[in-house]
C-alpha cells in the first residue's frame, strides 16, 4: 500500500498555518515522516490517504504493519489466456510471486473455461481469476504488479484505451470491483510473449486437460 500525507503546519515566528502535501510513499516512510513532524511541536493536523483516497489513522497503520509481517506482500503476477476456436474452449494460466513470513513464494494455477468468445476474452478471464486467487491467498490493501503479453488487456485495464466490447467490459468491471473490495491497486505492464512463458505454458496445459494448482517456497 502507498500513502500520501496532507498536513497543516504552523511556522514558529509568525504563527502562520500552511497546508502541505507529500509524494506517494510506503507505510513505513509515512509513519517516520509523521513522527519527525510531531517532534517539531508545530504539527497542527495530519491525514494519511491511500491510493483509493481512504483515510487512515496512525494506530491503524501500526496494526496494518504488524499484520503485514505475516501476510503476503511484494506481489507480482504473470497471466495469460488461450482460446481454441475449434473446441470453443479457453485456457487460462497465472503465476503469482510474493513474500510472506520472511520467505519467498510462488503460486501457480490454471483452468479451462467454456462460453468464451475469443482469445482476448480469455486474457480478461485470466486477469479476473488472478485477482480471485489473490483474494484466496489473503492479498489485500497494497499495490501489485501484473505482467501480460496482451496489448488489449494491459491498455484497456490501465485506462490507456477505452473498452467498448461488452464481453470484455463485463470481465473488466468484475475485476475492478473485486480489486476495489480488496483494496488492491494494480499496475499493468506489457511484456513480450517470450517473457511470459510460465503463464503461457499453464494456459496451454489447461487446454490440454492438465489442471495445476500449487504453492511452493522459492529462493
Amino acid at each position: 500500500m502507498k500513502l500520501r500525507l496532507e498536513w497543516t503546519y504552523i511556522l514558529p515566528k509568525h504563527k502562520q498555518t500552511f497546508f502541505m502535501k507529500s509524494d506517494w510513499m510506503t507505510v513505513q516512510q509515512a509513519i517516520l515522516l509523521n513522527e519527525d513532524l510531531e517532534k517539531t511541536g508545530r504539527l497542527q493536523s495530519i491525514e494519511f490517504l491511500d491510493e483509493h483516497d481512504s483515510s487512515w489513522m496512525k494506530k491503524e497503520l501500526l496494526v496494518f504493519l504488524k499484520q503485514f509481517e505475516t501476510e503476503p506482500h511484494n506481489v507480482t503476477g504473470y497471466i495469460d489466456g488461450g482460446f481454441d476456436a475449434k473446441t470453443g474452449l479457453a485456457g487460462i494460466g497465472m503465476a503469482i510471486y510474493f513474500e510472506q513470513h520472511h520467505k519467498k513464494w510462488r503460486a501457480r494455477m490454471n483452468d479451462s473455461l467454456e462460453l468464451i468468445e475469443d482469445n482476448n476474452e480469455a486474457e480478461y478471464a485470466a486477469l479476473y481469476r488472478f485477482v480471485q486467487h489473490c483474494e484466496e491467498l489473503g492479498i489485500h490493501h497494497q499495490t501489485i504488479q501484473v505482467y501480460s503479453d496482451s496489448m488489449i488487456v494491459v491498455n484497456q485495464a490501465s485506462g490507456e484505451w477505452p473498452c467498448y466490447e461488452e464481453h470484455y467490459l463485463t470481465w473488466l468491471n468484475r475485476t475492478e470491483e473485486l480489486a476495489t473490495k480488496l483494496g488492491l491497486k494494480i499496475d499493468y505492464e506489457l511484456i513480450e510473449r517470450t517473457q511470459n512463458k510460465e503463464a503461457d505454458q499453464l494456459a496451454t496445459q489447461a487446454l490440454q486437460g492438465t489442471k495445476i494448482e500449487s504453492k511452493q517456497e522459492t529462493k
